[in-house]
């Protein structure tokens, strides 16, 4: 990928092996960012597991104390009351066989999908559509429930999903380039601190690996885990 001369130099900044602190980190992204839209900032984590063992498959919500400042658009699939419960909690978008049909044609205007779980037999028709995307409802990630009001609710809140990839990386975003510098450190805390709560009991030695910071349009930098535990 070719890329951009403003890119090249911020790459020149950065200290070839060198772990950043946190704050550090944060205001090299924030002070080199060189676009004119808000950039997300987005934390990897690399775990010490195997995935192919279901007990170490982590996968499930939490509440940014400080939001993502991302607008997340929520879909949900339910019918009757609940569906009416979705249009008044604020989801984007809301149906039942209809959603069904606009996702199998290829149609998918939304970041996050919720569904009652009577809905799940009509999901799992699509589900070869939503699995690859990251869009399977699940309970663990309480986007399978019968409280949409809430989920709807806590989703546009700023809650964000934490689910192990197949390389045993953990993305997810910690908010944008714009916030205070230690209200992104709050943010990434928060998520250090729910994966280590969620540490497999079969893992063994050191459950973190490597912690890296990246924005939409800057490189990835590696960051001190022990300054964040």
């Amino acid at each position: 990928m070719r890329q951009s001369k403003n890119r090249k130099n911020l790459i020149k900044k950065l200290e070839i092996g060198k772990v950043y602190e946190p704050i550090e980190a944060i205001k090299l992204l924030k002070e080199n960012s060189y676009v004119k839209f808000q950039e997300t900032l987005e934390v990897a984590i690399n775990l010490s597991i195997d995935t192919k063992k279901t007990d170490q498959n982590i996968r499930g919500m939490l509440n940014l104390p400080k939001g993502t400042g991302k607008n997340i658009r929520v879909a949900v699939m339910a019918k009757g009351d609940k569906a009416s419960e979705a249009k008044e909690a604020g989801a984007d978008l809301v149906g039942d066989s209809d959603l069904s049909d606009k996702i199998s044609s290829g149609k998918i205007d939304f970041d996050l999908l919720i569904a009652t779980p009577d809905m799940m037999p009509s999901i799992g028709k699509i589900a070869k559509i939503l699995g690859p995307k990251g869009l399977m409802p699940n309970p663990k990630s309480g986007t399978v429930t019968m409280d949409v009001a809430k989920a709807v609710s806590n989703l546009k809140a700023g809650m964000v999903e934490l689910r192990v990839e197949k390389t045993g990386i953990v993305h997810t975003i910690c908010g944008k380039v714009s916030f205070e510098k230690n209200a992104l450190v709050e943010n990434i805390l928060t998520i250090y601190n729910t994966l280590a709560k969620a540490r497999p009991p079969s893992v063994k030695g050191q459950f973190m690996e490597k912690i890296s910071l990246s924005s939409t349009m800057g490189p990835s930098v590696k960051i001190n885990i022990n300054s964040i535990g």
